[in-house]
């Protein structure tokens, strides 16, 4: 068995779907989702979100950003990394990297006024992958040694299907899956957006400046 690759004891039921390209990945994991949501605790996010990243082609990936877990309050996950749906409070996180956007670059004049990033996903292609893909409700980080063997051959096999794509890791936790991807060129770090630590690197970076630059094409982060 390949110490690198994580089990789960799960089957994929019809409520979850991914993508064809993903098929070699899933076909090592055997995952019964409805295990993770029997306890008496509620999980987030809802069952027919959880494997929602992986509606895209893996061919497809222009940018990878990873977060840690979903949003551990009611109505926030709902299966994108960074994203809450239309009506939610814009996050800190976000709000922060928004401003980091306004400021690489001012001629756009982009206005944000929703946390929702499904803009992001659907049209400019960006992989918004969770590290943890279900939390506990107000419990951050519960269910992360469920996932972070899978989630970390994710990062890896789209390193391998995808050498275009550009892994955008924010903050330490982030920055620690390097040893994941095999194309290091196409790695771009920053400190973490949130408000403990975005004055201290995050603002300022001109990090997504630094992303486009790399990809060689400009993104439309309007959402």
């Amino acid at each position: 068995m390949n110490k690198n690759i994580f089990y789960l004891n799960i089957t994929i039921n019809k409520m979850n779907t991914y993508h064809e390209s993903w098929k070699p990945l899933f076909d090592k994991f055997s995952i019964e989702i409805d295990e993770i949501y029997s306890g008496s605790e509620v999980v987030y996010p809802e069952k027919e979100h959880l494997f929602r990243v992986f509606e895209m082609d893996v061919r497809e990936i222009k940018i990878l950003l990873l977060g840690q877990d979903p949003y551990h309050g009611p109505d926030q996950a709902h299966g994108l990394s960074f994203s809450v749906p239309e009506g939610i409070k814009i996050p800190p996180s976000l709000r922060n990297i928004y401003k980091e956007l306004q400021s690489d670059f001012p001629e756009r004049n982009y206005k944000f006024h929703s946390g929702n990033l499904e803009k992001w996903f659907y049209r400019e292609k960006i992989f918004l992958l969770n590290a943890s893909l279900s939390v506990i409700k107000e419990k951050p980080g519960s269910q992360m040694k469920i996932w972070e063997g899978f989630t970390n051959n994710v990062i890896k096999f789209v390193s391998e299907q995808n050498k275009s794509c550009v892994f955008l890791l924010l903050g330490n936790f982030a920055k620690a899956k390097e040893c994941l991807i095999s194309n290091k060129e196409r790695i771009i770090k920053c400190v973490h957006p949130s408000p403990l630590s975005a004055h201290n690197g995050f603002f300022g970076s001109g990090i997504f400046k630094k992303v486009e630059k790399l990809l060689g094409t400009n993104i439309d982060w309007s959402n």
